[in-house]
């Protein structure tokens, strides 16, 4: 049957005036409809939430695992979408990209995610897996000490990529111990200018006595004026009040 799209776009343009159904979404959806609009059909689905959700079900049942389905099921936030996604990882590296995807879709619950599957994506080399392996991190990062988050965090700290660095970051920034403040000052040094502000802004936001002495001693000693300046400011900020 020939959908006409320009219609179906038309009527979720006014779903907030006229609240779509899950059922008419389930009825609607289909593999041979553009990417965008069955993207756009599975995030309302998923938004539905526990009404959204048998209809997930059922279209996995009709259609097979799709991309835009396992969004759909992260989005709806239900134990039993969880459950489901979960039993979609795969343990091979020939399907990083479609464990990329369900991992996405779990980020919310990245609590139960298995710690296998996160360090599998802190130390994967694509740029997406690692910042959705540090995403899932953060979810578990308060049952890690100091030590043990910097280790999960090292590839990612060391990592040439600005974006992948600056997420370990402020993942970091967080915590207040001592050997945090100490990775810090040293991205500070090294790190690109795009990294240096980022932990110069982490030590400001982390305000110790440790971090203080930090942002004086690069305020000090960093060699581009830059730097140094920030590093001022961050340091000045702190006995504002």
């Amino acid at each position: 049957m020939q959908v006409d799209e320009a219609v179906l776009w038309e009527r979720l343009a006014h779903s907030r005036r006229a609240p779509v159904e899950p059922n008419w979404l389930g009825e609607i959806y289909s593999p041979s409809l553009s990417v965008d609009l069955r993207r756009a059909l599975c995030e309302k689905l998923g938004m539905l939430a526990e009404r959204g959700w048998p209809v997930i079900d059922q279209l996995v049942q009709r259609h097979g695992v799709q991309p835009d389905l396992v969004m759909a099921a992260g989005l709806c936030h239900q134990t039993e979408a969880r459950d489901w996604l979960l039993t979609l990882l795969q343990p091979t590296a020939d399907n990083a990209m479609f464990n990329l995807c369900v991992v996405e879709a779990l980020g919310c619950w990245g609590a139960d995610v298995p710690e296998d599957v996160v360090i599998g994506c802190l130390q994967h080399p694509g740029q997406h897996q690692r910042l959705a392996g540090l995403q899932l991190l953060s979810f578990r990062a308060h049952c890690l000490n100091d030590g043990e988050l910097l280790n999960l965090c090292q590839e990612a700290l060391d990592d040439f990529r600005d974006p992948i660095v600056v997420a370990a970051i402020r993942l970091l920034q967080r915590r207040d111990g001592d050997a945090i403040s100490v990775r810090l000052a040293e991205l500070c040094r090294t790190g690109s200018m795009a990294v240096a502000d980022a932990a110069l802004r982490a030590l400001g936001c982390i305000a110790t006595p440790t971090s203080q002495r930090h942002l004086l001693e690069l305020s000090q000693a960093l060699q581009d004026d830059d730097r140094r300046q920030k590093a001022c400011r961050q340091l000045s900020q702190q006995f504002r009040h």
